[in-house]
């Protein structure tokens, strides 16, 4: 078992991200205690660990063509990343002023997202149920990855309008655009996201 993960774990050295969906399924349990460790009482009331484990995921699948392992193994490499999560959700809740759960809007009401329902119901519930995504099946798994081809500024737009729930007025006061131009940008990367899905639904020239 051990030759198999330290196998399993040079894979993902070299950048594999089929390797790292299986090692982040293997070290769900370890990364969550240390996730759940290192929030705190305080924050663990404020957010799930496995809200933490799913942006670990998707950042590291993100980053994972780039990455310089370095001297560093993969599992100490995926903490990093949980600490900055943790580290950024701290902030969030506890350095500025939680958003009013009141102001809430369902999906579908800003940017054309209607065309898009599939892929929204599948990014809401793959951004909010953490690791299991990746478990489910190839389809969560490849958009994880086609989330990675996006601008930070992207994902984040996303996030806050299909996870958060939060109106584009919101978003685009938090991101210091236009209303208008974070509408087109969640329209845009919607439809990004359809066609890397989705190769053969994209237009045909």
């Amino acid at each position: 078992m051990v030759d198999d993960e330290n196998q399993l774990a040079e894979r993902v050295r070299a950048h594999e991200v089929a390797a790292l969906a299986e090692y982040l399924s293997i070290k769900r349990k370890p990364l969550a205690t240390y996730v759940e460790r290192e929030l705190g009482t305080a924050l663990r009331r404020k957010v799930e660990v496995d809200d933490i484990l799913q942006e670990v995921s998707v950042e590291a699948i993100r980053s994972l063509p780039d990455v310089d392992f370095g001297d560093r193994d993969v599992f100490s490499w995926l903490c990093q990343i949980a600490e900055r999560r943790i580290i950024d959700a701290h902030r969030h809740f506890f350095g500025a002023k939680k958003r009013d759960a009141g102001r809430e809007v369902p999906l579908g009401n800003a940017g054309g997202d209607s065309q898009h329902a599939g892929i929204i119901h599948l990014l809401a519930a793959s951004m909010t149920t953490a690791t299991q995504a990746l478990s489910r099946g190839q389809k969560e798994l490849h958009l994880l990855a086609a989330l990675g081809k996006l601008s930070p500024e992207q994902r984040e737009a996303l996030r806050l309008r299909y996870v958060e729930g939060m109106p584009s007025k919101e978003i685009a006061t938090r991101l210091g655009k236009t209303d208008g131009a974070i509408r087109v940008m969640l329209t845009r990367s919607l439809g990004q996201l359809q066609k890397l899905l989705d190769p053969e639904d994209a237009p045909r020239r």
